[in-house]
């Protein structure tokens, strides 16, 4: 069976890198395996774009649902160091979804957006026969803003200081202990905790509250590969060697029990919520000092030094290329 998650760098490579329709010169940035967001120039503005599947799980309740997914969407802007500003959703409803359930993912959502600054300006809505949970449509957000504040995932050089929010794991293991709960032989306390991950799966805010505090030379959204994934793609794309202190990773309650348990390595799984931010070291306190003020728990967990790959502990760490908690929650859900 083919792998599942995203495509790997060879398959990008030769069918989508390779196959880009025309070439525009207001095109700045293009689809860049490991960059989650491209970026246009229109009339002096930056305008950048990025796309990702809806994703709806009842099981965690409608509105946390949709805020999850709209911020996974508005994530992808968020890191580039502009805030998002537009948005436009495609839903393929599937048949058991009624008006009311829906309307409670739209409404979510636009509350949501209102309260960020982001416009909806297009979309489609439709039933379709085929369509299931929890793949449920697709979204492009937009950014416009001053080109000046661009931070790219691969901006990062040496001397910078690398610091991470929220930690490895909180999603996987939020989910895992949210929808099988009876397939873990694990304490109700640990449970709990690893219940509670699902709050830290938001990361837009702390995008931009990073970017205004920086400065701010790389971010890159903690998604599919987990930490391992999201050091590598940072370090390969800025051409540099990532050192990093295994020790000063935080991680959260209930994080390392769940993994343990399910046997995967937290640092491979996705992590939603978690940013890793490449900090000019004059800028790493400030950066602190703000996530601190929102409530968010970050750490200094290195630096970036010349060279290539990512180093933890004196020992290289690969890209995992397959993302574990694709498998977990297969086998827990009896698939």
């Amino acid at each position: 069976m083919t792998d599942l998650g995203k495509i790997d760098r060879e398959t990008f490579d030769s069918h989508v890198a390779s196959s880009l329709g025309a070439d525009r010169d207001d095109v700045l940035l293009e689809p860049t395996h490991g960059i989650d967001f491209g970026v246009l120039e229109v009339g002096g503005e930056a305008v950048v774009v990025a796309t990702d599947p809806i994703s709806i799980l009842p099981e965690i309740g409608l509105e946390r649902a949709a805020r999850f997914a709209l911020d996974l969407v508005l994530a992808d802007v968020a890191v580039s160091g502009i805030a998002p500003t537009h948005l436009a959703i495609s839903f393929t409803l599937p048949p058991e979804m009624d008006d009311g359930a829906f309307a409670t993912i739209q409404e979510t959502m636009a509350a949501e957006c209102r309260e960020l600054g982001v416009a909806i300006v297009a979309g489609h809505t439709a039933r379709y026969s085929d369509a299931a949970y929890p793949w449920v449509g697709g979204a492009t957000a937009l950014g416009v803003g001053d080109p000046d504040r661009l931070v790219r995932p691969d901006g990062a050089h040496p001397g910078d200081r690398l610091v991470l929010t929220t930690g490895p794991a909180a999603e996987a293991v939020g989910l895992f202990a949210t929808l099988f709960d009876d397939e873990l032989d694990l304490p109700e306390d640990v449970l709990g905790d690893a219940r509670e991950r699902l709050e830290d799966v938001y990361a837009v805010r702390d995008a931009i509250t990073a970017a205004a505090a920086g400065p701010v030379t790389a971010m890159h959204d903690v998604t599919e590969g987990g930490l391992a994934g999201a050091l590598n793609e940072m370090a390969n794309g800025a051409g540099v060697r990532f050192e990093i202190d295994r020790e000063a990773v935080p991680v959260k309650a209930g994080v390392r029990a769940v993994t343990d348990h399910l046997e995967i390595d937290p640092w491979h799984v996705t992590s939603c919520g978690s940013l890793l931010v490449a900090v000019d070291p004059d800028g790493v306190g400030d950066v602190l000092a703000a996530l601190a003020d929102r409530g968010t728990v970050a750490a200094e967990i290195g630096r970036v030094e010349d060279g290539e790959g990512v180093v933890v502990d004196g020992e290289v760490l690969e890209h995992p290329e397959v993302d574990p908690s694709w498998e977990a929650y297969a086998e827990l859900a009896g698939e």
